[in-house]
């Protein structure tokens, strides 16, 4: 028994979701930066990307899903997917032009547009930021297909797809199976605002250059919404000290003091890239809550979740505040325990 058929019956338990379509946003250039070379970052190539939407696509029919709408970039990674399941009414919102994060900003706008009920984003921390610049509130099931994947899941995509289709089928509400996420509104004096989902940093640089953080020395301060021992990045250096969890509301800010040893409070050896340990000097670790403003000053470089973006002139500065104005990150364990609990799947 498809879980359509299941429809009719939950739709009025007063626990069943909207019925939409899916999105899915697949980011070309993901999983293929400068750390494959300087360090050891696993490559996702777009044939590999191919096959995880189609496992993603499976799973979602499965579980009851007849419409997606997709960003169709120009390698066809999500168009190819797609074309192996004729029989469901798929259709691209928007070309992919430009191969930078503005198709997936873009995309995110155009999806809300389209009333999607859940979205499956495959990307690391930086593809989730860009969607998230276009729709800050997303009902997201992220994939990992990044180098720096501390936000997307790192589970099956068919189980994934499932978890989508469940959703856009109405059998399931995104408000039962996911929690807003913290993210770190930031306010830069004269210019537009921006954010990050993971990690804000500021380093002693001048000029944006190469995208990566691969330079402690150059590092400054972090602000982050989780800190995780587990994790490979900025989330690890802090994480190594400092555990803070992304249910937790609160926030960890690190002051860094360079190659100054006499100054660190903490030294400790994290790896701030797949496959990339090096040594931290840490100066101050401080907990704080949510809400509470962060005032960096330029001169420098701001980096949101692994990747240089912004230059503070000086006497310019930013102000941060981490929030739980994120995304809705959909719980895919807890979507299945949902569906099998209602019998979804049994035939």
């Amino acid at each position: 028994m498809s879980l359509s058929k299941h429809a009719g019956a939950t739709s009025n338990t007063g626990s069943a979701g909207s019925i939409g379509p899916v999105g899915i946003v697949a980011n070309p250039a993901s999983g293929k930066d400068v750390r494959r070379l300087v360090a050891r970052a696993s490559v996702f190539d777009n044939q590999e990307k191919q096959a995880i939407v189609g496992r993603a696509v499976i799973g979602a029919v499965a579980a009851g899903a007849t419409e997606f709408v997709y960003l169709n970039d120009r390698h066809g990674i999500v168009a190819n997917a797609l074309a192996e399941h004729p029989h469901v009414n798929a259709r691209s919102i928007l070309e992919g032009d430009t191969m930078t994060a503005l198709d997936t900003i873009s995309a995110a706008r155009a999806m809300k547009e389209a009333g999607c009920s859940v979205v499956m984003t495959l990307g690391g921390d930086g593809t989730n930021r860009a969607f998230t610049l276009g729709w800050p509130d997303a009902p997201l099931i992220p994939i990992s297909t990044g180098t720096n994947n501390v936000f997307p899941n790192m589970g099956e995509a068919t189980v994934a797809g499932a978890a989508a289709g469940i959703i856009a089928s109405g059998l399931v509400s995104v408000a039962e199976v996911s929690r807003p996420h913290k993210l770190i509104e930031v306010s830069i004096d004269g210019e537009r605002d921006d954010l990050a989902l993971i990690d804000a940093v500021l380093t002693r640089e001048r000029f944006v250059g190469a995208r990566a953080l691969l330079s402690p020395e150059q590092l400054a301060a972090i602000l982050l919404t989780r800190a995780d021992p587990a994790s490979v990045g900025m989330a690890a250096v802090g994480g190594l000290i400092q555990p803070v969890k992304h249910s937790s509301s609160k926030a960890l800010l690190l002051k860094l003091c360079g190659d100054n040893e006499a100054q660190a409070k903490h030294k400790i050896k994290a790896p701030i890239a797949p496959g990339l340990y090096t040594d931290l000097h840490i100066e101050d670790i401080d907990v704080i809550g949510l809400d509470k403003p962060v005032i960096w000053h330029g001169p420098g470089v701001l980096a949101f979740d692994g990747e240089r973006e912004r230059t503070l002139l000086p006497n310019q500065y930013a102000t941060l505040k981490v929030t739980r104005n994120g995304p809705k990150v959909v719980r895919i364990s807890k979507v299945m325990r949902k569906a099998a609990a209602k019998g979804c799947f049994v035939t």
